[in-house]
């Protein structure tokens, strides 16, 4: 007889956590353990430098709840998570940060929320988020510009963490490109959404992996994978140069008319070579950008591959 499906799947993905992990797994069971004994822990290995797929290994051997994968390198941590919700059976699935700075102790509250409203996807708001200033600014600022950009609201209080029910799980896990943000793509399937604020705690050990030049790429691959208002608004600024471009014609016209240039040609001719070979330049660029990415799409690589999985290994 086939064991039953977890009631609740906890994904984590995994990057330089080694010192974190114990605890994490520790305070992830404490929270589970009222609602129901049904459930698994997947951790996702994302290739760190540090022992954290010892840790994961040494948990695996000890509870048969507890499930490791570890990938075949770095693929981020957007597709570590892909990886964990492919693995993944409950009929909840709860994803959140190794950190620690999203607490397990939460998850009861989201559980009981989205069975009270109900709610298919249930979103854990930071309401006092305790990162560093630059962290929070350049956050308040991307999810700024990625509003405006896919005409969607978008809430930089709201990142992985979260509840979601096995139907948005698998909705999620359809969606098969390249590029990955997972709570880009939980709003893009729908469903009923809610949020709960949580205490967002501060982080347990080390400095996060993301810098500045890794946000920055992550930020230019969402907005040209979900978006093609640049695009949009490289047409209009096209048609804006056109229109000022006229008026300058009649501007240079009336100015010869009236004798006040004295070498022809030569302010408009430098003016417009400049203007528009930057303006070339830049829509070229958007252009190239977005041809890129189709590329890499139309490649059709897998999202991820797993070099080990805690399951096979203990079944073998």
């Amino acid at each position: 007889m086939a064991a039953p499906l977890p009631y609740i799947s906890v994904v984590s993905p995994v990057y330089r956590a080694e010192a974190m992990l114990d605890e994490l797994v520790r305070r992830i069971k404490a929270s589970l353990a009222p609602i129901t004994d049904n459930f698994e822990i997947i951790l996702v290995d994302d290739r760190g430098p540090d022992n954290s797929w010892g840790r994961i290994q040494a948990q695996a051997a000890l509870d048969p709840r507890v499930r490791g994968l570890r990938l075949s390198r770095n693929f981020g941590q957007h597709r570590a998570i892909t990886a964990g919700l492919d693995h993944s059976r409950g009929e909840w699935v709860v994803v959140m940060d190794c950190d620690l700075q999203d607490q397990p102790e939460e998850i009861p509250a989201l559980l009981a929320h989205a069975q009270q409203k109900p709610a298919e996807i249930v979103f854990a708001r930071r309401a006092q988020r305790q990162d560093t200033f630059f962290k929070r600014f350049f956050s308040r600022s991307f999810y700024g510009v990625l509003s405006y950009l896919t005409d969607t609201k978008q809430d930089p209080a709201i990142a992985n963490f979260g509840i979601y029910h096995r139907k948005v799980v698998d909705a999620v896990l359809r969606m098969r490109e390249s590029i990955r943000y997972f709570p880009t793509m939980v709003r893009w399937v729908g469903f009923r959404t809610s949020a709960v604020d949580v205490v967002h705690a501060e982080r347990a050990e080390g400095s996060s992996s993301y810098n500045f030049r890794s946000l920055i790429n992550l930020a230019l691959d969402i907005i040209l994978a979900y978006s093609d208002k640049p695009l949009r608004l490289t047409i209009k600024l096209g048609l804006l140069v056109s229109a000022s471009a006229f008026l300058m014609v009649l501007v240079m016209f009336v100015r010869f008319l009236t004798g006040h240039i004295l070498v022809l040609g030569y302010t408009s001719l430098i003016i417009s070579v400049w203007f528009f070979s930057g303006l070339l330049l830049s829509v070229l660029g958007m252009v190239g950008l977005y041809l890129g990415k189709t590329f890499e799409q139309v490649k059709n690589r897998p999202i991820y591959l797993v070099d080990i999985d805690t399951t096979a290994t203990a079944t073998a």
